[in-house]
């Protein structure tokens, strides 16, 4: 308890702080750009919420070290391998020029480094013929620094209206926990409080308001965070499916997966382009109806907190069957595939004016 109170405390206080006297950094930490294709903001926001989170994660875990040497071992060195990430996404909320392959190179480092420190290297996803590979040493480092990086930036991928990213972060951290409580792997439990609690306290300032945003720093932070967190999981206890962390963190996952393969056969177009055609943004544009056109400041905000809603619920659908069946491979892979299709479904409807009636919000 004592981690989610500190860490909390900790990132509220900082967020605080970065918003009262933002007109004093506003000029590098905040996101002056209102032109952009995934903007929707209409004043300068500071986009630098990644660092009070950061902070709230070292001081609730370096407290710990005095309490307790084995999590704050373990702490520390989770800690040491999540810099690259954040500091290169903090880079780009700062300078607005570090590059998205940097990012993700700098995620890939701190996936070594928490290979290295941690012994977290992913040698099997129990499927045949595939987890030979993966025995090569070096194919499960490239694999594994691979698929960190992955769901680090899925995270930045999701991270497009007010409490979406943090708020499906925090659901997942949840069920990370919850099965951590049942293992007994009491270091990863309360890294997770630790997350939640951060994270927590940044989204008290950010939803629904939008004072302060995630950033990249912010986002690849938490999504770095729970993939390393997750992985290890299932490497110190075998009996964890190693299905549970993908199911956990299916919405962003595929999300990813299908935004590449969106832009790269449909479009035509390099996968780092950006679009407005993600599915929250799409939902924002055709379920959430009213305040269409409009330039007030006050409903855009309102119609932008409106949105998340629906994602933290389509998110719930694969973190719930993921905490019931944890231990159980072959229902976990059940819930994948009727995930992937009902995200699916959910897209092509909407993209094809059949949003279902259920969904709409409506106004006018």
């Amino acid at each position: 308890m004592s981690a989610v109170l500190i860490s909390f405390f900790t990132s509220f206080v900082g967020c605080l702080f970065l918003i009262k006297f933002q007109h004093l950094h506003n000029h590098f930490t905040g996101d002056s750009d209102f032109s952009g294709i995934q903007k929707f903001h209409l004043k300068v926001v500071p986009r630098i919420g990644g660092l009070p989170i950061f902070i709230g994660l070292a001081a609730a875990l370096l407290f710990r070290w005095s309490s307790n040497n084995l999590v704050g071992h373990f702490a520390i060195l989770m800690l040491i391998s999540s810099l690259p990430c954040f500091l290169a996404g903090l880079g780009e909320d700062v300078t607005k020029k570090v590059h998205p392959r940097a990012r993700l190179l700098a995620a890939m480092i701190s996936a070594a480094l928490a290979g290295q420190l941690l012994d977290a290297w992913l040698t099997n996803v129990q499927i045949f013929g595939v987890d030979w590979v993966l025995s090569i040493p070096l194919i499960s480092m490239l694999f594994t620094c691979f698929c960190i990086a992955g769901v680090a930036h899925s995270f930045n991928i999701i991270d497009g209206y007010h409490g979406l990213s943090s708020a499906v972060a925090t659901i997942i951290l949840f069920g990370l926990a919850y099965v951590a409580f049942q293992v007994k792997d009491y270091p990863i439990m309360i890294c997770c409080f630790a997350g939640i609690g951060a994270i927590v306290g940044f989204l008290f300032w950010n939803y629904p308001k939008g004072l302060i945003f995630l950033g990249d720093g912010g986002a690849y932070l938490i999504g770095f965070w729970i993939a390393q967190l997750s992985l290890l999981l299932v490497l110190r206890n075998p009996i964890v499916s190693k299905w549970f962390p993908l199911l956990l963190c299916f919405y962003p996952i595929f999300e990813t997966l299908f935004t590449i393969y969106r832009r790269l056969f449909l479009k035509r177009i390099s996968p780092g382009i950006p679009d407005a055609a993600h599915l929250h943004q799409i939902i924002y544009k055709r379920a959430v109806r009213w305040a269409i056109g409009t330039n007030i400041g006050e409903l855009i905000t309102q119609r932008n907190a409106i949105t998340a809603p629906y994602l933290w619920l389509l998110s719930s659908l694969a973190v719930i069957p993921a905490v019931l069946f944890w231990n159980n491979h072959i229902a976990l892979k059940l819930f994948s595939g009727l995930f992937a299709l009902t995200y699916i479904w959910l897209y092509w409807s909407i993209v094809r004016f059949k949003t279902p009636k259920w969904l709409i919000i409506n106004r006018e």
